[in-house]
């Protein structure tokens, strides 16, 4: 028997119809994928508008830099903050990105109850090499939506960190870039410091002059 081949206007359409019908989940779906083993501890994925997406791979300055973050917060947080490293955070029903470090308000029970929501999130912090236009476009949009005041954008070959506060929107309405030398400071908890150098490490030495 001849087999038929569909005219490429047909499978054009057919491939349009199947991405139109793509199916869009919500965290109650995602939660649901996890505990039936979908969706495992170590798959780097996280829920952006109802799509799981794949995150990338961390490489080690990435590591050394979120750790840097953790050390330095949690030993000014002393009950005024919990610090949460690479945890999802709910924005929605539709989108839990997993920021890799976050400052929730401090509660006695650690939310044992039940999961923070963006009110109690104070802080977010996102680490990025590869990721810089992503979470600058992506993720940074969704956190303003749902009114994270504010985020931490570390551009690691920059070796800067932008803050964004003061969410309208789907945006920022304010931007502050702080450089080596600087310090910058948690806008809630403006005795939270930290600073630039402590982050990306000492600067590279200059190069010393060569005797005669």
């Amino acid at each position: 028997m001849a087999v038929q081949t569909a005219p490429a206007e047909q499978v054009q359409q057919a491939q349009t119809t199947v991405a139109g019908m793509r199916r869009l989940f919500t965290t109650a779906d995602y939660h649901r994928m996890g505990e039936a083993g979908i969706l495992g501890e170590d798959d780097r994925v996280e829920l952006i508008d109802g799509e799981i997406r794949n995150m990338s791979p961390i490489g080690w300055t990435h590591v050394v830099i979120v750790n840097s973050y953790v050390a330095l917060l949690s030993a000014q947080a002393d009950k005024l903050v919990i610090v949460s490293v690479q945890n999802p955070v709910q924005l929605s029903d539709k989108s839990e990105p997993q920021p890799d470090v976050a400052l929730w308000r401090y509660r006695e029970d650690n939310y044992r109850k039940a999961p923070p929501t963006p009110a109690d999130v104070l802080l977010l912090i996102e680490v990025s090499d590869t990721t810089l236009a992503y979470d600058r476009q992506e993720k940074l949009p969704r956190y303003a939506q749902a009114g994270i005041p504010e985020v931490w954008i570390t551009n690691i070959d920059g070796e800067a960190i932008e803050r964004y506060s003061e969410p309208q929107g789907n945006q920022y309405a304010t931007k502050q870039t702080f450089k080596r030398g600087q310090t910058i400071n948690v806008l809630a908890l403006p005795q939270i410091t930290i600073a630039v150098d402590a982050i990306f490490g000492p600067p590279p030495a200059a190069d010393q002059p060569q005797g005669d």
